[in-house]
């Protein structure tokens, strides 16, 4: 049996107009879908309602792809593909796969021989890069630093001393809540001269993206509380 392709159905960053930061393909796509994989169905059917108004929300399916779904449940998740259905994989915001648990189903895609068609949309990674003057031909995006006091003064040193070393770009992402708190680490722990990029509500209303030495930054202030946020350093001679 031939079996179905699966979409990956980029989404918003908040609550920005759809039209703003999706193109029309993504609603044509959807469109034609019964069968999704997300890692919310709430806000999963939100999304769904917000570009397809007119699909009948009943006739939709959900497979549900957290940090609490076991391996054994994985194949039940893309038995629609295997019986020729194609499918949506969304993430909860931006870009399905990157910095989001959908990566492990295109894997196992990819190892069904199933094709794997990404979709335009935003990415909070690309978007803060680019806005920061910072360089966009080697860079890392290295998810959330540790928690642990000593950990993570010891990690931004490694990281800002790499960053030096290989004229690259360094990227990371915090738990909302805990972003002020690493506003202070970044300029407790790194060099005056090192570049910060913040990157707060990309592509809503509310947008903030500033790049400014450590130094620079211990001027201002900024409250980041419970805002979606990325932080890029840099490390100059």
């Amino acid at each position: 049996m031939k079996t179905g392709k699966l979409y990956l159905i980029p989404t918003t960053m908040g609550e920005s107009a759809i039209n703003d930061v999706l193109p029309l393909l993504v609603t044509r796509i959807t469109e034609t879908l019964f069968d999704f994989i997300a890692e919310n169905e709430k806000t999963a059917r939100k999304f769904i309602k917000q570009i397809t108004p007119d699909k009948v929300q009943n006739d939709l399916r959900f497979g549900i792809l957290n940090k609490r779904t076991t391996e054994q449940e994985y194949s039940e998740l893309i038995k629609p593909l295997l019986e020729g259905k194609n499918m949506g994989l969304m993430s909860e915001a931006g870009c399905p796969g990157v910095a989001d648990p959908g990566a492990v189903i295109v894997q196992i895609c990819h190892e069904k021989n199933i094709q794997v068609v990404p979709l335009v949309g935003p990415s909070s990674i690309l978007l803060a890069l680019m806005a920061s003057g910072m360089n966009g031909q080697s860079f890392a995006f290295n998810g959330y630093l540790p928690i642990d006091k000593t950990e993570k003064k010891k990690a931004l040193k490694d990281y800002e001393r790499l960053s030096l070393d290989k004229d690259q770009s360094q990227l990371f992402i915090e738990t909302p809540y805990r972003n002020n708190k690493l506003v202070e680490d970044f300029l407790q722990n790194l060099a005056g001269n090192t570049l910060l990029c913040i990157a707060c509500d990309i592509t809503l209303d509310t947008e903030y993206i500033k790049t400014k030495t450590v130094k620079e930054w211990k001027k201002e202030k900024v409250d980041l509380q419970n805002r979606p946020t990325l932080f890029i350093l840099h490390k100059k001679y």
